[in-house]
């Protein structure tokens, strides 16, 4: 397949109108390396890939190396195609700005996202940035931007970008690609000599060695002593940009340096733990199937914490007990075995004391007495201790009532998942039919799922709330696919792939 290469935003266009399939999106300022050709091959996994090469004269402060910049076409080309680019776009400056780059309109990137690491050396980069992306985008249209991970704050910013303006394009990080020694691959690296190549390896190597208990001081220490002219070294939250410690479980390391004349930036990810992700919301929201698949498609361990307590109410049905008496159920609790199996090939058993009661935990009498006996303080700090052991070296997703409040208030992720009470009792009937059980008429499940809304969230016992900290996910009209999709990316924005890799397939 030949890479052709575009010029006119009338070859652009022509372009896109023969398209087939989505069309992925690579943006670059050219000097193409490796790195780009590792977002172009996956990029072309997904369908047409158009490559932009582009020196965006915005991102450049008045003492950078905009005349510098490396302008290697034809090779950027030859790259291109090697690695599945159906296109290369070069538009010449008056096509992206048609009144000159000072007469654009001009965007900026949100304040608190440029205050610290690159956004406070490099003032106005980040305006740039955002500037001609947004730019670039309205002139592309494309279904997916590809970038990498590389720049994490240039990442963070247009994930903003695309958020704030809703353009309805997904964003997909790529880790850092590196040279053997460890240095990432830049563009910049060619400005390298041979001298400074061989200092420039002591960057990844002193961030991949940071002291965990004062890895900023330590970086910088081991960064002198190479003898690399430090910018910064700083510690921050991987999604807010802002300086954090230890007490997030999962932060971004990030150094700056000038090795020569070049500029050289990298990052390492530091976790405490692995990833927890908490998603809460009411009864008949679609929590339980969107929840496991995203969980595997994450790699993550699934806790369906609503099976635990539909168990309990099975237990306590079993055994003769009023689901109100809290005092009766508390012994029931003392010897309870309770155990979660995942099954080859997807779905979950559940046991109690060695039954295996996958199916009767789902039936409408267990639904209709669940609510009261999750209720119960007994109950629920009986499970919640269980919970929390579970999910104590992260690594999983568990969805419920109360697990971004109660059970993981120091999630990654908090979502809360919700439905129109119309839309949950359309799927409640649909479940019950596909399981064989009796359906009651749509506006008799529409008051049970209200009387169970009212229950949950007036519950003495941790409540059914949305965290403050939590994102508000309406499934109203989402296919199962899409609500998965945006969990991805809403994981994505906090848990680079670099920290936690998608599992292959």
């Amino acid at each position: 397949m030949s890479c052709v290469v575009l010029s006119t935003q009338a070859e652009l266009e022509r372009f896109r109108a023969n398209l087939d399939g989505p069309l992925q999106f690579v943006p670059t300022m050219g000097g193409l390396h490796q790195g780009h050709g590792e977002l172009i091959r996956l990029a072309a996994g997904r369908g047409p890939v158009l490559v932009s090469v582009f020196v965006n004269p915005l991102q450049f402060g008045p003492a950078e190396d905009f005349d510098r910049y490396p302008r290697t076409l034809e090779a950027d080309r030859d790259l291109a195609e090697r690695c599945g680019a159906h296109a290369l776009w070069a538009p010449a400056v008056d096509t992206v700005y048609p009144g000159g780059p000072q007469s654009a309109v001009s965007r900026s990137a949100p304040v608190d996202l440029q205050t610290h690491l690159c956004g406070a050396s490099r003032p106005g980069h980040f305006d740039g940035v955002v500037t001609v992306v947004a730019r670039l985008l309205q002139l592309v249209e494309p279904s997916c931007l590809w970038l990498g991970e590389k720049d994490w704050q240039q990442l963070v910013i247009l994930r903003r970008l695309v958020a704030d303006l809703d353009l309805g394009v997904a964003v997909q990080g790529v880790p850092t690609v590196r040279e053997s020694d460890g240095l990432a691959l830049s563009s910049r690296n060619q400005y390298l000599s041979s001298v400074d190549r061989a200092r420039a390896a002591a960057l990844p190597a002193a961030l991949r060695r940071a002291d965990p208990n004062d890895p900023e001081t330590s970086v910088r220490q081991s960064l002198a002593e190479a003898g690399l002219e430090v910018e910064y070294v700083e510690r921050v939250d991987p999604r807010t940009l802002q300086p954090c410690g230890a007490e997030t479980a999962i932060s971004l390391l990030a150094a700056a340096v000038r090795c020569g004349t070049t500029r050289l930036i990298d990052h390492v990810f530091l976790m405490t733990r692995q990833p927890l992700v908490a998603i809460d919301g009411p009864a008949g929201a679609g929590k339980s199937t969107v929840t496991r698949a995203f969980a595997e498609r994450m790699g993550l361990v699934y806790l369906d914490t609503g099976a635990m307590y539909r168990s309990v109410t099975w237990l306590v049905q079993q055994n003769g007990v009023d689901p109100q008496d809290a005092a009766s159920i508390a012994p029931l609790l003392n010897d309870l075995d309770l155990q979660l199996r995942s099954l080859p090939g997807g779905g979950q058993q559940v046991l109690v004391n060695g039954q295996d009661v996958s199916d009767a935990i789902r039936s409408p009498e267990v639904t209709a007495s669940v609510s009261a006996v999750a209720a119960h303080r007994c109950v629920r700090q009986a499970l919640t201790a269980q919970q929390k052991a579970m999910g104590a070296k992260g690594g999983l997703v568990a969805e419920g009532r109360d697990i971004g409040t109660a059970v993981f208030p120091d999630a990654d992720l908090k979502v809360f998942l919700t439905a129109t009470v119309g839309e949950r009792a359309r799927r409640r009937a649909l479940d019950l039919e596909q399981r064989g059980f009796p359906v009651p008429e749509r506006s008799e499940l529409e008051a049970q799922i209200a009387e169970r809304d009212h229950l949950d969230s007036t519950r003495e016992e941790a409540p059914l709330v949305q965290a403050d900290d939590a994102v508000q996910l309406v499934t109203d009209g989402m296919s199962i696919e899409a609500v998965i999709d945006a969990l991805v990316g809403q994981f994505r924005s906090r848990v680079a792939e670099e920290a936690w890799p998608t599992p292959a397939g």
